[in-house]
């Protein structure tokens, strides 16, 4: 989303809310998309940029929480307002433990909310950014070339497929951080079918064979939520 206007993923199931905060947002300069539920804001997470989500917790699907530690899981510095009907104390805290930037309970005044945005927005001048990885990522005794798309451990050479390799680069991105599943299905495949998440697991499994020269470095399958590569004494 290539624009000089703020843009905003807006997840909110409820259709009347939803599309009130949509206008009233549009209206004051902002872009927005809105989804219903949470695994469609994850899709337009994937797809497209935004310098700010406002997400609804109670949602189907996928709720706020979960979706909020998909997009911490790649994307540590994108902005994150949690919108919900709820007041008490633990939700407020379960939001700021999966990165929360802000949290406003509803009902709340439109010009609050756009206050909040604002005042979010300048404290943290970024929107949505992939970590950029080295020309060369050492791995315990691995050399990953990114660009290249091979694996060198001393005078071996391993090559990777397309695929292969940006599933490489997504843990390198993120390494000694879980992945999420569903995240890397639609990052990577488009969508997390069944058929999709199987041939996932075909390429970890090749992936960690070919990692598997060094023990320190470990490719780790967390309980079939994700994965997460890391590197005994660095992460």
């Amino acid at each position: 989303m290539e624009n000089s206007h703020p843009s905003i993923l807006l997840a909110e199931d409820d259709p009347n809310l939803g599309l009130l905060l949509s206008e009233f947002l549009k209206k004051k300069g902002y872009e927005v998309q809105w989804a219903q539920n949470g695994d469609e804001a994850l899709d337009m997470f994937v797809k497209d940029s935004f310098d700010i989500c406002l997400l609804d917790v109670m949602m189907p699907k996928k709720d706020g929480f979960s979706l909020a530690k998909d997009i911490r899981a790649t994307h540590l510095d994108v902005p994150i307002i949690f919108l919900t009907a709820k007041s008490m104390e633990e939700d407020t805290l379960q939001g700021f433990k999966v990165g929360a930037d802000d949290y406003l309970t509803k009902p709340f005044s439109m010009d609050v909310l756009v206050a909040r945005i604002e005042a979010v927005l300048r404290r943290t001048h970024s929107g949505k950014s992939v970590p950029s990885l080295a020309d060369e990522v050492n791995l315990g005794d691995f050399v990953y070339v990114p660009q290249k798309m091979k694996l060198i451990l001393g005078q071996t050479e391993q090559k990777f497929t397309p695929k292969e390799n940006d599933l490489m680069k997504l843990l390198c991105e993120n390494l000694g951080r879980p992945v999420s599943r569903s995240y890397a299905l639609k990052l990577i495949w488009g969508d997390d079918t069944y058929f999709n998440a199987r041939s996932m697991d075909v390429y970890m499994t090749k992936l960690r064979k070919m990692l598997k020269e060094d023990p320190r470095v470990q490719l780790m399958n967390l309980h079939g939520e994700g994965f997460r590569l890391s590197v005994e004494g660095l992460s």
